[in-house]
């Protein structure tokens, strides 16, 4: 409660320096954030706190960059369907999850050896187009392609969750695929209002700058594969060279965003 009543008095302090020294950009930060959050269809104070004031600052902060990309970009639909995505797309993912399934004994024998009593681990082979230094090579994971951007194995430990958090950019979807959808209720994701069940669909492709979090309660460890695709756009040139820039400097916030995971080799 002091943690929150702290946060809320720093916020309303830099809102008023702001709009007294420098209102017009702070009036257009507030409008942004203010369209960000409206795309949610439930609209909580919990949303909003987190959106302002906690760990959906980085994405407020980027909002007039994600409302640009918006403009350029085909219509979000929030949620995907694999059918919902560009053909190019399509065969992109569907690759990499076929590389998934047929090394998923090499993959977990390598994650046993340091998940240990780690809530959650993540073994990357792609971070946002910088390849990765792994001692587990997948060839199907090493190449360059076109639109996958990001590609690693997220994996979470028994009763394991997220708090509700927010993705910073908007140039890129979120793939997930579980590797062993677990027959029950208790393993799902959660985004704005809807709950996507594993064991209805490995597969859940989502614009993760929206409000969402990851639970798993049962007694399983949870296995995805966790990709970030460059959504569809007018634009692609435009696109590549916005995903060069955040690849330049997303590698050294990487911990921060993701500071309740161990990164394995």
């Amino acid at each position: 409660m002091i943690k929150r009543a702290r946060r809320l008095i720093l916020f309303a302090i830099a809102l008023a320096t702001g709009l007294y020294f420098i209102p017009i950009p702070t009036l257009i930060f507030l409008v942004c954030g203010a369209l960000d959050v409206s795309r949610h269809r439930k609209v909580s104070y919990e949303l909003i706190e987190k959106y302002f004031t906690g760990n959906g600052i980085a994405t407020w902060c980027l909002s007039p960059f994600n409302l640009v990309a918006d403009v350029f970009s085909y219509r979000n639909k929030g949620q995907y369907a694999l059918t919902d995505l560009p053909e190019a797309h399509r065969d992109e993912i569907e690759a990499c999850v076929r590389a998934l399934v047929d090394n998923r004994e090499s993959l977990k024998a390598h994650i046993a050896k340091s998940m240990g009593r780690n809530k959650r681990a993540m073994l990357t082979f792609k971070w946002y187009n910088a390849k990765q230094t792994t001692d587990l090579k997948i060839a199907a994971f090493e190449k360059d392609y076109r639109y996958i951007k990001t590609i690693a194995l997220s994996v979470f430990n028994t009763r394991e969750r997220t708090s509700w958090h927010f993705g910073p950019l908007r140039l890129t979807f979120r793939v997930l695929y579980n590797l062993d959808p677990l027959d029950s209720r208790d393993v799902y994701i959660e985004v704005d209002d809807k709950v996507h069940y594993w064991k209805d669909n490995p597969l859940f492709i989502f614009d993760d700058t929206m409000f969402h979090r990851s639970i798993n309660d049962a007694d399983h460890i949870r296995y995805c594969l966790f990709m970030d695709i460059v959504r569809p756009n007018y634009v692609q040139g435009v696109f590549d060279v916005a995903v060069q820039v955040a690849s330049a400097i997303s590698g050294s916030f990487k911990r921060v965003f993701y500071k309740n995971w161990s990164f394995v080799r």
